[in-house]
């Protein structure tokens, strides 16, 4: 259910709003336990997305590193030799 919720923080080019939202979103879902809401939790569970994506907006822009930032590119060609390497390659 959190397969969305990955590290934004120190990437080039910098994490989207699409992907904070995204984080935001799978976050409510795990904590809610819905993956969609019923009519009467959607406020709730709509306003719980949108400050938590805030919050983790927040968070980003406030976070310090030396680090040098990661290439995303490269980053997900490692995730998915990982998961070829766990999973085998689709036949």
């Amino acid at each position: 259910m959190c397969r969305n919720i990955r590290t934004l923080f120190n990437f080039e080019p910098p994490a989207t709003e699409l992907e904070i939202r995204d984080a935001a979103l799978q976050f409510v879902r795990k904590l809610s336990g819905f993956n969609v809401p019923s009519k009467a939790n959607e406020a709730a569970f709509d306003h719980a997305v949108q400050a938590i994506a805030a919050e983790a907006r927040t968070l980003i822009a406030s976070l310090t590193t030396s680090a040098e930032p990661k290439n995303r590119d490269l980053e997900a060609a490692k995730a998915r030799a990982r998961a070829a390497e766990r999973y085998g390659r689709p036949g």
